[in-house]
This record gives C-alpha cells, structure tokens and sequence, in this order.
C-alpha cells in the first residue's frame, strides 16, 4: 500500500515535503487554508523584497552622478508597485499550486485539525471532510507576535503584515524592533523617503550580529537621516487624541511621535487550536514543536518543520526541512543520508548594504576560546565595486589557523546575499582557505574579495 502522508500547511516546507514525498510514490495531501506557498513567504518576504527592491531602484537613481550620468528623482507610483507585488505573488502561487498537482498531490482548502494520531478534520468550503494519514507534517508557520500593550488597527499602529501592498506611504514612521526585519523595514521606509525612527532595545542594531556588521548599517542609516533610539524598550502606542499621529512611549521615559508606528519583534508559531492534544505531539512552552535531526517530534510518525519547529525561521531552511521529512517518511534515511547543519545555515539581511552570514561568527568563537583566523578585505579594493560606484562593505572570512579549513563568514555591501553562497558551499563541505584561494574567478567581480580575504 501507498503511504498515506498529509500535510498541514503549504508554505515551503510543506510544498518541498509534498513534491518530494509524491515523486517516491507516497499518496500526498496538502491542507492549506490561506494561500499555496505559504503565508509568511507570499505575505510578508516576498511583498517586502519587491518593495526593497524598487527602494534599492530608488538608491541607485540618487547615485548616478558617479557613474557619469545625471542624478534623477524618481516618484513611486503606488498603484503600479501594489500590481506588481501582486502579479509577483500570483505567479508564485500558481507555480506552486501547479508543481503540486503535475506530482498528483491532492490540495484541500480549508482548516484542518487533527482529531487523533493518524486523522485530520478539514473545514473548508466544500463542507467537512476527513483525512486519515499513516504519516504526518505540521508546517502551519507563523504570525507577528503582538505584545499585550500594543493594539494594532492596521491604519496607523501596523504589524509587519499590515504594510503591504501598501495603502500609502507613511510621511514618518517609528519601527519597533532592530532584529532582522526591523531594520529591513527602516531601509525600506527610508528609501521611500519617509522620517524614520527605529527603536533599539540594545546598544546596537541586529544585536547578536557581528559588531563591525553592525556598526555599518548603522552609520548607513545615520547617512539617511535614520534617528536611532538606542538602549529603550518600547512599553506603548497608542494614537494621538487627533488621530493622525501615533505615540511610542519607552520605558526610560523617551517618547516618539510620527505619522505611523511599525511593530517588528518577532514571531509566534502557529500551534495553537490545530488539535495537537489529540495526537500527542508535545508543545515546549514557547509554542514550538521540538523536533530531532529527521524532524521527527515525539510521536514517531509525526514530523513538524518550518517555523513551529523553532529552528531558523527562514525559508531556505523549512524548504530543505521539507526535503528531509520526505526522505525519512519514504525511508530514504536508512541509506547513505547527512543531516541538517542549521549552524551551516546562510542567511541574509535585504538593507542597503545588503548583510550576509554563514557558520562560526567571530563574537561566538572569541566566547568559546577557540582560536580562528579572521581576514577582512574591503570591497573599496576591488575593481567591480568601483566601477559600480558602491563600494561600501567588506568580505571577512574565519578560518582554522591551524588546517585552514573555512569555518564561517560575513558579507557586508552590494549582492552579499548571492555572494555568502560560495563561503555556504565552503562551510558545508569542509573546504580550506587554498581551495578557495586556488579557484580561478571571474575579473572583474565582486567575488574577488573572497579569495582575497582567503589568502
């Protein structure tokens, strides 16, 4: 018999576990109650980069004197950017909804909760139906978590999904956070060219990221006009008595006022209410489903991965996730098979400069004692970064003194995000300093600085 594997969320971790698990004969059903492709990657990443993106366009036009041509102000056409992020959207929906159904994946719309171990009730339009499953996946993501003092309306006190497709620009906006996505919402209100004010409850932005990594989206933002709020923690908002300001108040007695407030802190599994009593999958009491190296949670035939597993949330990582769920529900775990590395994992920060990491951080190494080699070469040396008129950021490679061997990196300036993939490659396979020194790239290219911080 066909195993019989359900899915309870169709974002990336649940699309790559359903193609994956098909193609190796698996009877497959994806339940998904919002939109195929998941609702934090087609509401909240992808509307975010394509914003980011025409920001950058904006940046850019504002650059051309350096590249002999005249500097031109561009105006956002609201209208036209909300159609695009839209169009954007849809595509990737229907490419994933197609992909599904060319694997002969069944698709249920609507809310499904488990009613025991091996059955699920979903509730959609059709009316009540349900699934009896021999193995499955919860990937039913994430949502913006809302601290108790803030009540978002979604007008002017905004959670990080209520900003797009974008109703208006705000004139001025208060972001609350300087995680990850807080800072990419304060590059990309900026480049909009609003008055921004981020709130930091640290004494540095992205705090847990490499200072030096830091300290250059920081100046960046200053260079913008970005006032930064450092060391205070956001214990209020609440709109003016006219209506047309908002007030964060900090627990240090500073206060803020602009036109919109942003809440960027985090996130919060989507668990709840999803029946996970009547399986017996165990739930820590942060809200997360804690798994093993296969994804596996405590019931054996069960496996959890994307956000509620509380791993990286990142994308990259629930997609490979759902790979890996595929593998062990078909067996394939019992061949020759390598586990997930989540401390090999890359990831990136959308500002301009673009961030990007991979592997042992240098703060992290210094704390344990161990002993790294750390080379640091500016993109100010190369020849691409000039003739890009950007030459801002730098390459940092840490190393093994001892065998060379490539342990972790930082990528800081224009197409970091593409460029930490060579260093990824590197972690992942245990390459050396030689190897990638010994690598003939292209001239002239960004990429240069990374056998330059190599040798």
């Amino acid at each position: 018999m066909r195993t019989r594997f359900v899915i309870l969320g169709g974002g990336p971790a649940g699309n790559n576990a359903a193609t994956h698990a098909a193609r190796m004969g698996a009877e497959v059903t994806v339940v998904e109650r919002d939109v195929v492709g998941g609702a934090a990657h087609l509401w909240d990443c992808i509307p975010s980069k394509t914003m980011i993106a025409t920001g950058g366009a904006i940046s850019f036009s504002n650059r051309l004197d350096g590249m002999g041509l005249e500097s031109q102000s561009s105006e956002v056409d609201v209208s036209a950017l909300t159609n695009r992020i839209e169009a954007i959207k849809d595509k990737m929906r229907d490419n994933n909804t197609d992909i599904l159904q060319s694997q002969g994946v069944r698709i249920l719309r609507g809310t499904g909760r488990f009613t025991g171990p091996n059955s699920l009730e979903v509730i959609g339009v059709d009316g009540t139906q349900t699934v009896e499953f021999d193995a499955a996946l919860i990937s039913t993501g994430s949502k913006p978590r809302i601290p108790e003092w803030c009540f978002p309306d979604g007008d002017r006190i905004l959670t990080t999904r209520d900003c797009y497709p974008p109703k208006t620009f705000p004139e001025s906006v208060t972001v609350i956070g300087s995680g990850v996505t807080g800072v990419e919402f304060v590059h990309m209100f900026s480049s909009f060219g609003a008055k921004v004010t981020l709130v930091v409850s640290r004494q540095q932005v992205l705090p847990g990221k490499d200072p030096e990594v830091a300290a250059v989206l920081e100046h960046e933002f200053m260079n913008r006009g970005v006032k930064l709020v450092m060391g205070a923690r956001a214990v209020a908002i609440e709109r003016s008595e006219a209506g047309d300001s908002v007030i964060v108040r900090c627990d240090d007695g500073r206060v803020v006022e602009s036109s919109h407030a942003v809440l960027a802190i985090g996130s919060v599994p989507n668990t709840a209410d999803i029946g996970l009593e009547t399986t017996g999958v165990a739930v820590n009491q942060w809200g997360f489903v804690d798994i093993n190296q296969h994804c596996v949670t405590n019931v054996d035939h069960i496996y959890a991965a994307g956000d509620i597993s509380g791993k990286l949330p990142l994308s990259s990582v629930a997609s490979i996730q759902g790979r890996k769920v595929a593998e062990h529900v078909m067996g394939l775990h019992t061949r020759n098979h390598r586990h997930l590395d989540y401390d090999k994992a890359a990831s990136a920060i959308f500002t301009e400069p673009e961030i990007a990491d991979v592997g042992l951080a240098e703060a992290e190494a210094f704390a344990s004692g161990r002993k790294i080699r750390v080379t640091k070469v500016p993109f100010s040396s190369t020849a691409k970064a000039m003739i890009n008129s950007d030459t801002r950021g730098f390459v940092k490679i840490i190393s093994d003194p001892n065998t060379g061997e490539i342990l972790g990196g930082s990528i800081v300036g224009r197409h970091a995000a593409e460029l930490i993939s060579v260093i990824a490659v590197a972690v992942t396979a245990g390459l050396t300093v030689s190897d990638l020194v010994e690598s003939i790239l292209v001239h002239p290219a960004l990429s240069e600085a990374l056998a330059e911080a190599a040798e």
